[in-house]
C-alpha cells in the first residue's frame, strides 16, 4: 500500500521559506568568520609561543634562535591571515601545537600589531 501525503499550499510555503532560512544561515556562518581577538591571541602567545618567541615588548628573553613577533609583523609580506595559515600546519622548528583555526587567526592579528 502506498501512502500519499498531501501538502497544503500553507505548508508547502512555511517548508520553503523555513529551508531557505536554513540556507542562509548556514551560508552566513560559513563565509564570515568572528573578528580576530587580539587579546586572545596575546593570551595564546603568552601561553603557548614565549618560551621561544619574544611575544611582547614588556619580555626580556625568549630563544636563541626564533624571531621576535615584533620582527616576524615587520616582514615584507606579512598579514596576518598567511601567518594564520602557517600556524595551521606543523613545522620541524615549531612543536605541533594543534591550534583551532580562530586561535590561529587571533594569534595573527595579534602579531600584527607589533608591527610598529
Amino acid at each position: 500500500m502506498t501512502a500519499f501525503f498531501r501538502f497544503s499550499p500553507r505548508l508547502a510555503a512555511a517548508t520553503r521559506a523555513g529551508l531557505a532560512a536554513s540556507a542562509l544561515l548556514a551560508g552566513l556562518s560559513d563565509g564570515m568568520a568572528a573578528p580576530a581577538n587580539t587579546a586572545e591571541g596575546q593570551r595564546l602567545a603568552k601561553q603557548w609561543c614565549a618560551a621561544c618567541h619574544i611575544v611582547s615588548a614588556d619580555q626580556k628573553r625568549g630563544g636563541d634562535t626564533a624571531p621576535s613577533f615584533a620582527s616576524i609583523a615587520r616582514r615584507p609580506g606579512f598579514t596576518p591571515q598567511k601567518l594564520a595559515q602557517f600556524l595551521m600546519n606543523p613545522h620541524p622548528k615549531m612543536p605541533d601545537m594543534q591550534l583551532t583555526r580562530d586561535e590561529t587567526r587571533d594569534l595573527g592579528a595579534y602579531i600584527a600589531t607589533l608591527a610598529q
